[in-house]
C-alpha cells in the first residue's frame, strides 16, 4: 500500500541551501521508488488557517520504501540542509485502499 511524506514549510531563511537540498533529494526519492506528487506551487486556504509557505507531497510504493529513503545516509546528510534553513513539519501517512 502506498505511503506519502508530507512536507508543510515555513520560515525559509536560506533559499541557496533549499536549492542545493531539493538538487540533492531528487535522485535520492526516485532511488527509492518515490515521486512527488506537489512540489512547491500556489496554496489557497479554503477553509481553516493554514501556516505554510510551501507543500511538498512524495509518494512511496510501500512503507519501508518511505522509511528506506527517509533513513538513508545521504537523505539524512542532505536533510541537515533543511533543518538549517527552513521549519518544516514531515509526516508519514500511510494510503487507502481503494475499493
Amino acid at each position: 500500500m502506498s505511503h506519502y511524506f508530507i512536507a508543510h514549510a515555513r520560515n525559509a531563511t536560506d533559499p541557496a541551501k533549499l536549492d542545493e537540498y531539493r538538487k540533492l533529494n531528487t535522485p535520492l526519492v526516485e532511488r527509492h521508488g518515490g515521486r512527488f506528487l506537489i512540489r512547491g506551487g500556489t496554496i489557497e486556504v479554503v477553509e481553516g488557517s493554514f501556516g505554510s509557505e510551501r507543500i511538498v507531497v512524495m509518494e512511496f510504493p510501500d512503507e519501508a520504501s518511505a522509511r528506506a529513503w527517509y533513513e538513508d545516509p545521504e537523505y539524512v546528510e542532505a536533510r541537515k540542509l533543511r533543518l538549517e534553513s527552513s521549519e518544516t513539519d514531515v509526516l508519514l501517512v500511510e494510503g487507502v485502499q481503494a475499493s
